[in-house]
């Protein structure tokens, strides 16, 4: 049994609020009418969700607004986060390293969100690896076509990867290594040394997933949009995760106070075995 802990974020409006939405305001598009009048149309004709938001901002670059690599790049950099987000992960390896030296915590994320903004942000440096879906650019840096789509149960490949260990670049190369068995001391991390943070439906197949295998999952919810908030109970009444918090990751807040009790119960089990 590894020593390591695994805490897995979604990205969008759990560490941050939507990071498409807000780029596309950045470069002058209307956001609301983009998901209510371009992308619910096709999601409402079988479309995933994920390949029509991506398909309709390829349209929009082509006839509206030009979406290029940089501009993304430059988004994720001045990309604003949730509070406390920015020192959550010197608090969580400090609470990790007082409970046991011997333990190592690695943070990830797996998000249905662009990742050129993902991988620019000012907290990109913090995870071991980031997971997301991805356009592939012409030679002037212009999207061109969907080339990575993570979308609800795509999510637990990346979680059997980070399991297996399936990591960095050599994992680009062999997309049909995670199907492989892995023999049970092998395991680069476990799925019950694993805490799964997310917010919304898209998530569900990781939060049962970790559940049902003893790691740890929360919910998260913006504590201004009382709207959400249902959506987030129904999450704990339905046995998906072990705890609810709103989306403050200040020092002390539920939700700070949740992942280290989370973490500290890893950390105990491992310790013990």
């Amino acid at each position: 049994m590894t020593k390591k802990i695994a805490l897995i974020f979604d990205f969008d409006d759990t560490l941050a609020p939507d990071s498409t939405s807000s780029f596309l305001e950045d470069i002058g598009v209307d956001s609301k009418s983009f998901w209510r009048n371009e992308v619910q149309p096709l999601d409402n004709t079988d479309w995933d969700p994920i390949p029509a938001y991506m398909f309709k901002m390829l349209e929009l670059s082509k006839n509206e607004v030009s979406i290029t690599q940089e501009k993304l790049a430059d988004y994720g950099k001045r990309l604003k986060f949730h509070e406390g987000v920015m020192r959550l992960f010197s608090v969580l390896h400090n609470h990790t390293a007082s409970i046991s030296t011997e333990l190592s915590l690695e943070f990830f994320i797996i998000s249905s969100g662009v990742g050129e903004i993902l991988r620019n942000t000012r907290i990109a440096h913090n995870f071991k690896q980031i997971f997301s879906s991805d356009f592939a650019y012409n030679e002037d840096g212009t999207i061109l076509f969907p080339k990575k789509i993570i979308s609800f149960s795509d999510k637990t490949r990346y979680l059997f990867q980070i399991s297996k260990g399936i990591l960095g670049a050599d994992a680009y190369a062999k997309p049909y290594e995670v199907n492989r068995k892995t023999a049970d001391n092998n395991y680069y991390i476990r799925l019950d040394q694993m805490i799964f943070v997310g917010d919304g439906l898209t998530d569900v197949p990781c939060f049962s997933l970790i559940k049902r295998f003893g790691g740890h999952t929360i919910a998260v919810y913006d504590k201004n949009k009382k709207e959400r908030w249902g959506k987030a109970w129904d999450f704990l009444t339905d046995g998906r995760v072990t705890n609810i918090a709103p989306a403050d990751y200040t020092k002390d807040s539920a939700l700070t106070n949740s992942l280290m009790m989370a973490i500290s119960n890893i950390a105990q089990r491992i310790l013990a075995e």
